[in-house]
């Protein structure tokens, strides 16, 4: 979209979506984007208009960062994209804007709003979710320096401060529930079906911690099984055999990628207890199994309200991690503010410059002996000073730069261009 539309335009930095805080897993798995559902709502988003934004969909959240006139678009989009409606996003929701809306990024990537306090997997999807944004040319310089930010930040609570201390993760809660309430663990039959990132993670966890050597694995695809068991020495059995293996397990884990449930009433033909572990979402185990006397259903939302030593040690580092936030945030609001401010100074350089050359042409009439190389030495000077001035200002902490830019175009009568990069003029200084 060229400039001179979209300067016209009221641009706002939106933060929207639904996370574990007020969206059970029900909910959450409805609004759920897979891969290809993330890249038609960013298809939809540069057709109707989006300049800029990411999608990240996780287990514990689905939110969209980017501008707009107004957060219905992004709504709309994810509306559009996925099996939930307004009416139940409007229920679960949050919409922040602006510095509320850059704070939120921070939070979420360096594990202060994971739903395991200093779980920092999300740090890779905001990763993804920005390399498919750029993918469709929806990823602007401000939305780059934005997620490089949050990384460096995730990196430094990461390394600096033991907000990530212990072995904390679903998958580690996943294993802690196990051995809590499954007695003689190391010799019972422990079924993984799904081998995702939750799913390898809760492998390694498995037989690091319960001593198990007999797991089996079950994926759709049974190369990827194999190579998850190849690394643990576990059993993989075809996707076919899940119906003849479930009966066997004492445990099941379910950590499959699917939009529907896997694992219903009908597959359980069960004359023993069994112990199942749901870590997917959209829920993966149909709620119709409840309804049998052997079997118990954990999802993922349980397991996070299992806090140990670890988590009431992690959150001590709070503290420390929301120091580290706070400085990387500044640096990036001076970025903002100077990237805001640039066209203005530069339009007012212009402005000076123009108002020199009409000056030093009538004096140039005027004056017989006109030494016009000084002269435009001096003046040259003199603006420089002037802008610097200018520019001095509007770097100062305590200013208001969105009044500041708006006072020095009046009085001039400027009308900067974007800078260089970037949407509009209008994204920079609506953005308070």
């Amino acid at each position: 979209m060229d400039n001179n539309n979209s300067a016209h335009r009221h641009l706002y930095f939106y933060a929207v979506g639904l996370s574990y805080r007020k969206a059970d897993a029900g909910v959450r798995g409805k609004f759920s984007l897979d891969a290809a559902a993330r890249a038609a709502l960013l298809q939809q988003a540069s057709a109707e208009g989006v300049e800029s934004m990411i999608v990240v969909s996780t287990c514990n959240r689905t939110e969209i960062y980017g501008f707009a006139e107004h957060p219905f678009q992004l709504i709309k989009l994810m509306v559009d994209n996925s099996r939930g409606s307004v009416e139940e996003f409007q229920r679960a929701a949050f919409i922040y804007k602006n510095n509320e809306a850059v704070d939120h990024v921070f939070r979420v990537g360096t594990g202060l709003d994971s739903q395991i306090l200093g779980d920092f997997e999300i740090i890779s999807q905001i990763k993804t979710g920005f390399t498919e944004s750029k993918n469709h040319g929806l990823a602007n310089a401000f939305l780059e320096r934005l997620v490089n930010s949050v990384i460096q930040a995730s990196k430094r609570v990461k390394n600096e401060t033991e907000l990530s201390s212990g072995a904390t993760s679903v998958s580690f809660a996943a294993v802690q529930y196990i051995m809590a309430n499954v007695e003689n663990i190391q010799n019972k039959n422990i079924l993984l079906f799904g081998t995702g990132k939750i799913g390898r993670n809760t492998c390694e966890n498995l037989v690091k911690h319960t001593k198990n050597d007999h797991i089996v694995l079950i994926n759709r695809t049974k190369e990827k099984a194999e190579k998850v068991a190849g690394k643990f020495n576990l059993v993989v059995k075809d996707y076919d055999l899940l119906p003849l293996e479930v009966p066997k397990a004492d445990v099941l884990v379910v950590a499959t990628g699917a939009q529907l449930p896997t694992i219903d009433k009908d597959i359980l033909a069960l004359n023993k207890p069994l112990l199942i572990l749901d870590l997917s979402v959209p829920k993966n185990v149909d709620e119709d199994v409840l309804a049998l006397p052997n079997v118990t259903v954990v999802h993922l939302d349980d397991l996070s309200k299992i806090t140990d030593s670890t988590l009431e040690n992690r959150k001590k580092h709070i503290p420390a991690a929301e120091a580290i936030i706070t400085e990387v945030t500044e640096e990036f609001n001076e970025w903002t503010n100077a990237r805001k401010f640039a066209p203005t100074i530069n339009a007012l350089k212009e402005k000076l410059n123009t108002i020199k050359d009409n000056e030093l042409d009538f004096q140039r009439k005027k004056i017989s002996n006109f030494d016009e190389e000084q002269a435009e030495i001096i003046s040259q000077r003199i603006i420089q000073k002037i802008t610097t001035h200018f520019a001095n200002h509007l770097k100062d902490r305590d200013t208001v730069v969105d009044e500041s830019i708006e006072w020095i175009e009046k009085v001039f009568k400027i009308s900067p261009l974007a800078p260089e990069g970037g949407t509009s003029k209008t994204v920079y200084n609506e953005f308070k």
